[in-house]
């Protein structure tokens, strides 16, 4: 079944011919000029994937995105011209589930979009419980995350990575089987990026995310949830550092 994405891209011969492609595979498109007209789409169609170039009109990609997570949890993968390190990082520290460097082929896009609807629908653990630990919630079922009763928007990655270490608390995941649970195994993903997601989670889930009490870093390991969560709101599991 065809999924519908919004492609946000002001170049009307680049967008014509991903649309093109998308079609082919049996996906509905909508095609916006700009970043206004891609918010408004976005909200009025709630697209199951955003295709987003960095560089538009009125409002940047950049922009659309961060505006995007603060409203919804929808996959988007984000075009652009710029290929360093740091610009990718940037873009998937503002939410953006993959990043395709231009020139690309459509069909390159069409491979990556398959891979993150596929991401999207594939659930994270075999156990459909609702995992608690302290005041937070991560319900694999409802995709939701919650904090003392309130709702924390994360990204479709972000859930993945931390619905897998809430299923296991005080168990320590490496950086790379994190990225294979939020990413899959037939994508080529920087293990930095499992930091950047960590870090953002942190953002939404601690009280002080320069101290946290929930995602805890095991040096030269990777990442564990805490096992239990005092009062406080200090994480009584000893012997993982603080920060990233």
């Amino acid at each position: 079944m065809g999924a519908r994405i919004l492609v946000a891209e002001d170049d009307h011969k680049q967008a014509d011919l991903v649309r093109r492609y998308l079609e082919r595979e049996g996906h509905s498109v909508i095609v916006a000029p700009d970043g206004r007209v891609a918010l408004d789409e976005a909200r009025r169609r709630s697209p199951d994937l955003v295709v987003l170039d960095v560089m538009m009109p009125r409002v940047d990609g950049l922009d659309v995105c961060r505006i995007l997570r603060t409203e919804a949890d929808v996959p988007i993968i984000m075009l652009t011209a710029r290929s360093t390190e740091d610009d990718l990082l940037l873009g998937l520290d503002l939410g953006a589930d993959d990043y395709i460097t231009k020139p690309y082929s459509p069909r390159e896009l069409v491979a990556r979009v398959r891979t993150v609807l596929r991401r999207a629908v594939r659930q994270v653990s075999l156990d459909d419980a609702v995992h608690r630990i302290g005041e937070l919630e991560v319900d694999p079922v409802r995709h939701e995350v919650r904090l003392a009763g309130d709702r924390v928007v994360v990204t479709p990655a972000e859930f993945k990575i931390l619905a897998c270490l809430a299923a296991s608390p005080g168990r320590v995941f490496s950086r790379q089987y994190l990225l294979e649970q939020a990413f899959g195994f037939d994508h080529y993903v920087l293990e930095r990026t499992v930091d950047v997601h960590v870090m953002n989670l942190r953002r939404k889930i601690e009280s002080d995310h320069t101290r946290p009490a929930y995602l805890l870093t095991v040096y030269g390991v990777g990442y564990k949830m805490t096992e239990k969560i005092r009062p406080s709101g200090q994480a009584v599991t000893v012997g993982a550092s603080d920060a990233t």
